[in-house]
């Protein structure tokens, strides 16, 4: 089923989106990349500024035309489109939504752990394709709940230690208490809620956490707080 917008996780703009958003797509199936260039040809504001066949061309078209968001398939000969968003976002500022007809965990972590910003299926809508490139442009991460399911799954399957309960030194114990909501997959709201404050101050503490532990956007944050044991998925 086609993801709608409703269904994406986003973490606070970062700043204003561009007036029109300059997207590569990246995929070794030709059918593939035209169907989605036409796909995004229908958003007035997104811009399909080039195509690449495999990864490794997908790291030499973005530091050449510097798009805004790489569509990036997961499975391509050459250079595979993990190692190519590990590559392009340790580069610069471009973003990498992941999208792929495979619903794997495998690909859901390794994609989010190579600095992926969201992760779509293929049979995606348009107008769900054309929000996701709308929101990574802005700065923000995205991911579907199903997805956020199976990557806490995945950590749970691990043979981890249990949490150290540690706080992070550079964090704030109210700060250390948004990261772990946020590594529960709560929203915003949902944190004010809990926490009993206001939707402003928690996207001050969100905004704070990533700055302190230099991190992208609030996915990278969730998998910083399993990584080192804040919090036990199970």
């Amino acid at each position: 089923m086609p993801v709608s917008e409703n269904e994406f996780q986003a973490q606070e703009p970062q700043g204003g989106a561009p007036s029109s958003v300059r997207v590569l797509i990246a995929d070794d199936q030709e059918l593939v990349r035209e169907g989605l260039a036409v796909l995004l040809d229908t958003q007035p504001d997104i811009e399909v500024v080039g195509q690449a066949a495999d990864g490794r061309q997908a790291i030499q078209e973005t530091a050449r035309l510097n798009p805004d968001v790489v569509l990036m398939d997961v499975r391509m000969p050459v250079c595979d489109g993990i190692e190519a968003t590990r590559a392009i976002t340790a580069a610069g500022p471009t973003r990498v939504i992941v999208l792929t007809t495979f619903d794997l965990d495998a690909y859901v972590y390794a994609a989010l752990r190579a600095g992926a910003s969201g992760f779509l299926l293929k049979e995606s809508s348009a107008q769900s394709l054309g929000d996701a490139v709308r929101i990574v442009a802005t700065g923000e991460a995205l991911l579907a709940p199903s997805v956020t399911r199976r990557l806490l799954a995945e950590f749970a399957r691990q043979d981890r230690p249990a949490p150290s309960g540690e706080k992070p030194a550079d964090l704030t114990t109210r700060e250390t208490e948004v990261l772990v909501l946020i590594a529960r997959g709560l929203s915003n709201a949902e944190i004010a809620r809990e926490m009993s404050i206001s939707e402003q101050t928690v996207k001050t503490h969100v905004g704070r956490i990533l700055d302190k532990l230099q991190l992208r956007d609030r996915t990278q944050a969730a998998i910083y707080a399993y990584e080192t044991r804040l919090v036990n998925p199970r």
